[in-house]
């Protein structure tokens, strides 16, 4: 209906962004005279919480396999939403460099559209100090927002801004008290990224040359003696780039 087929993994893209954010936090662990016992890095991966608290209820028991380390962390995709906010106009194009392959075609991309992504971030400990650790290390770099910088389109070299917004922190105790429930303190970061959608890319043919008809009977002349034209580089070719520059006194 629309057009031919083309897939630029947005969605793909936005999970690597957020999880990349959170995948280098260590916990510390220091003995009463403060000095290091050791120093444990957090497991991240992707998948709901309850995957997670699942298996630590399938792992208890003292014939139980070797449990699920702790803490770790984890974050899904929660939501997908239009962005009404920032509507950008219809005719709005990005336009790439030259085409290597043809030096009279730009690569271009007509249709793009924002939307918010809900992302979700659990922390998951067994004990409130790894827990607060691993928060305070990310609570500081979102005032409410973090940016970071991508490359949304291969093979362009746009850049986009995607502000990663932090909402809430909710905190839950999943211990029930049995002695065979191990004991999970779960904090979880709600976040919203903004990005765009981008739709299919298309070439369109680059102007290197303009004819302008003056009509000497309307002031065109008296223009033609007032303008200054200069062209940089001055050598430059049909074929390569170049800056034309129009003065009018």
């Amino acid at each position: 209906m629309f057009g031919d087929h083309f897939y630029h993994a947005t969605m793909r893209k936005s999970v690597a962004v957020f999880g990349t954010l959170f995948n280098n936090i260590s916990v510390i662990r220091k003995a009463s005279d403060g000095s290091v016992l050791n120093q444990v890095k957090v497991p991240l991966a992707y998948g709901p919480k309850q995957k997670f608290l699942a298996r630590l209820d399938q792992e208890t028991g003292f014939d139980a396999p070797m449990a699920i380390k702790l803490p770790r962390m984890a974050f899904e995709m929660t939501s997908l939403a239009i962005d009404t906010s920032q509507k950008l106009p219809k005719r709005t194009v990005i336009v790439n460099e030259i085409d290597s392959s043809d030096s009279s075609k730009k690569k271009t991309v007509k249709f793009f559209t924002s939307y918010d992504i809900g992302m979700s971030l659990y922390i998951m400990a067994k004990n409130q100090d790894d827990g607060l650790q691993i928060v305070e290390q990310i609570l500081p770099y979102f005032t409410p927002e973090y940016s970071v910088t991508i490359k949304p389109i291969d093979g362009y070299d746009h850049k986009q801004d995607v502000a990663i917004i932090l909402g809430d922190l909710q905190i839950s105790d999943e211990y029930e008290g049995e002695f065979t429930q191990r004991r999970v303190l779960v904090y979880q970061l709600n976040f919203t990224m903004k990005m765009k959608f981008y739709g299919p890319t298309s070439k369109t043919g680059v102007i290197k040359e303009i004819n302008i008809d003056f009509n000497n009977d309307k002031g065109g002349a008296e223009i033609l003696e007032n303008m200054d034209i200069t062209i940089d580089p001055e050598s430059a070719d049909a074929d390569d780039n170049y800056t034309v520059t129009t003065t009018i006194s």
